[in-house]
C-alpha cells in the first residue's frame, strides 16, 4: 500500500473517531434523564475534511510508471593508446566543452613512430621520382630504336612499384600521426564532468576509462508498462512526474521510444521517457514516480473517496439545502496518480459531497458543515 492510500485510510479513520465520540456525546446527553422522552435528532454537523466540492478542472489518465533519472546524453571517455598519463586538466563537477582539452598521454613514441613514417614517406617519393625519370628516358630511347619495348615496360613496372611504395608510407604516415593525435583526449560533447578516473602519472591501456561527461540538460527515464495498457502509450504522449527531492513540483516529458517486445518474464513492454531538464535542477540518480497522461480534459471532478463504486450504480453523498441526497453518477476517467476521478452526469461543478466516514450519513438526515464552503478543499 502506498503512503497516500494509507494516509487517506487514516484520515478516514480519524473521522469516523469523531463520529462515534459526537454520537456517544449525544447519547450520554439523552441518558442524563431516563424519564424522558428523547427528543428528535435536530441534525449533524461535519467539518471541512468530511466534505469535496465538486470543481471543473484538468483531469488525465492513463498508466503509473517510476524509475531512476539519467542523462540523456552521457559517455565514458576512454583511452585509445596506452602510455603514462602526463597531465589531467579538469575536475568532477567542472562543466566543459566540446573539444576541451581532458588528459595528455605521453606521446613520445607516437612521435617517434610519425617521425619515422614520414622519413620512409619521404624515401619512397624519391625512389618513385627516380624510377619516373627512368621511364621517361627509355620511352625516348624506344621512339630512337635505340631499345627494345621490354627495356620500357620493365622500368614502367619498376615505376608502378614505387608508386605504390609511395601510397603505403602516405598510409602508414596517416596511421602514425592518428595514434599521436589520440594521446590528447578531448570531451566528445558539451557537458559536466562527473567523474575523473585517472591521475597524473597514472599509466593506463588502450580502453581504460578517464572521465565520464553527461550532458545534463535533458534526461531520460526507462520504466515499463504492463502489455494490457499498451494501447495508452503512444510515442509524443506527455508524462507527469514528481521527482524525489522536489516534493512541491510537477515535471512534464514526453514519450520517445516503446520497446517493440514485450519482457517474455513480466510481459511489460519497456518505454523511454526523455524530460527536458530546465534551468539544470535534476540530477541523474533521482527516483521519478509519475503517469502517462493518455487522455486529457477539463471536467467536473471529484476526489475518489468521494464516490461509491461498491454497488452497480455508482453514487455520491450530496449535501442539497442542508439535506443528505443520494445522487448516481457516472463516471469517467480517473487519475491515479492525484486519486481524482471525472464525473460525467449526476452532479454539478459547486455541488457539496460527503467524504470519508462522512458517507455514512443517512438520506434526509440534516447536516451542517462547521465552515464556510469557499473556505473548503479537498484532503
Amino acid at each position: 500500500m502506498t503512503g497516500r492510500h494509507q494516509r487517506r485510510r487514516h484520515r478516514g479513520a480519524i473521522a469516523a473517531a469523531a463520529f462515534i465520540f459526537a454520537a456517544g456525546g449525544t447519547a450520554c446527553k439523552g441518558n442524563t434523564d431516563t424519564s424522558k422522552t428523547a427528543a428528535p435528532a435536530a441534525g449533524m454537523t461535519v467539518g471541512p475534511e468530511n466534505i469535496a466540492i465538486v470543481k471543473a478542472q484538468q483531469i488525465r489518465s492513463g498508466p503509473a510508471i517510476s524509475g531512476s533519472l539519467t542523462p540523456e546524453e552521457q559517455a565514458t571517455v576512454r583511452a585509445e593508446v596506452g602510455g603514462a598519463v602526463l597531465q589531467t586538466y579538469v575536475e568532477q563537477g567542472q562543466h566543459v566543452n566540446k573539444g576541451s582539452l581532458l588528459v595528455r598521454i605521453d606521446d613520445a613514441t607516437l612521435r617517434e613512430a610519425v617521425l619515422s613514417a614520414r622519413a620512409a614517406l619521404a624515401t619512397a617519393r624519391n625512389s618513385a621520382d627516380i624510377a619516373k625519370k627512368q621511364v621517361d628516358r627509355d620511352e625516348a630511347l624506344y621512339k630512337a630504336g635505340a631499345i627494345a619495348q621490354r627495356d620500357v615496360e620493365l622500368v614502367t613496372n619498376q615505376y608502378s612499384t614505387a608508386e605504390s611504395q609511395v601510397a603505403n608510407a602516405q598510409s602508414m604516415l596517416a596511421n602514425a600521426e592518428k595514434q599521436l593525435s589520440k594521446a590528447t583526449v578531448v570531451s566528445p560533447f558539451a557537458g559536466i564532468v562527473s567523474q575523473r578516473q585517472v591521475s597524473a602519472g597514472d599509466v593506463v591501456q588502450p580502453g581504460g576509462a578517464l572521465y565520464t561527461i553527461v550532458n545534463p540538460a535533458t534526461m531520460r527515464l526507462e520504466a515499463s508498462v504492463p502489455a494490457d495498457q499498451l494501447s495508452e502509450v503512444r510515442i509524443g504522449i506527455p508524462v507527469d512526474f514528481t521527482v524525489n527531492g522536489y516534493p512541491d513540483r510537477q515535471f512534464t516529458g514526453r514519450i520517445t521510444s516503446i520497446n517493440p517486445i514485450a519482457d517474455p518474464a513480466t510481459r511489460q513492454v519497456r518505454i523511454i521517457v526523455t524530460l527536458p531538464n530546465t534551468g539544470g535542477v535534476l540530477v541523474g540518480g533521482l527516483f521519478a514516480d509519475g503517469h502517462v497522461a493518455s487522455e486529457t480534459r477539463t471536467a467536473p471532478v471529484l476526489p475518489i473517496a468521494a464516490v461509491d463504486e461498491g454497488s452497480p450504480q455508482p453514487f455520491v453523498m450530496e449535501i442539497k439545502n442542508g439535506i443528505v441526497q443520494k445522487a448516481n453518477v457516472t463516471l469517467g476517467i480517473r487519475d491515479v496518480a492525484t486519486e481524482t476521478i471525472e464525473i460525467r452526469s449526476g452532479v454539478q461543478p459547486g455541488d457539496t459531497i460527503l467524504l470519508g466516514a462522512a458517507r455514512g450519513i443517512s438520506e434526509k438526515t440534516p447536516v451542517k458543515v462547521s465552515a464556510p464552503s469557499d473556505t473548503m478543499s479537498k484532503p
